[in-house]
């Protein structure tokens, strides 16, 4: 589990696809401490949860190792990671860390794609669409996780909805290098999931 709070950019720096394409092993360079990332260990990368298989030391940067198997590169942006593609990281929560955000699993249902930019005095706006599928969970003053960052939804109108986003989200993530056009993982509030699962029952 995770909780949308960016704690590292990290920057692939090996690209190996394999499996006749089906799988790609990405390294990828970050701040991190080497001796606190275990093999096995979970790192959400853009909001989806990969697998270390391996890490190391290369100069002053650490690196660490993951698969992206087919279904994650048929259902999120890891289809378009290249070399040198940043990501937004963030280690797995443990017992008793700071909820600072809200839970996520880092499981990406789909994607959105960013349908305008406006660059306010303070903050940054964007408006974004979705599927229709994942749009009936999405909800003013709700939770939404985009490329694992944890936001508030401003506005949502049919399959479009907004966030504004603050200077320091702006500074320490991959959002500041948004633009219009371009897709982002989404992963919608598990509870607004379970909320209209039960009203389905019903």
């Amino acid at each position: 589990m995770f909780t949308g709070i960016v704690t590292d950019i990290g920057e692939i720096v090996g690209f190996t696809p394999t499996a006749q394409g089906q799988l790609h092993r990405l390294r990828i360079a970050c701040r991190y401490d080497q001796t606190t990332i275990a093999d096995g260990a979970s790192i959400a990368c853009n909001g989806v949860c990969l697998t270390v298989v391996a890490s190391g030391v290369a100069g002053s940067k650490t690196w660490f190792d993951v698969d992206a198997a087919a279904e994650t590169l048929a259902l999120t942006t890891a289809k378009h990671w290249k070399l040198g593609t940043k990501l937004n990281l963030e280690r797995a929560l443990k017992i008793g860390d700071e909820l600072g955000g809200h839970i996520v699993a880092g499981h990406a249902d789909g994607i959105a794609t960013i349908v305008s930019r406006e660059d306010l005095p303070d903050m940054a706006r964007f408006e974004l669409s979705t599927t229709r599928e994942l749009a009936r969970f999405i909800a003013t003053k709700g939770s939404i996780t985009l490329d694992g960052v944890s936001l508030t939804v401003n506005t949502v109108t049919d399959v479009i909805f907004s966030v504004l986003i603050i200077p320091h989200t702006l500074d320490v993530t991959t959002i500041g290098g948004w633009k219009t056009g371009a897709e982002v993982n989404i992963e919608v509030d598990l509870m607004a999931r379970y909320a209209a699962r039960l009203t389905e029952m019903k």
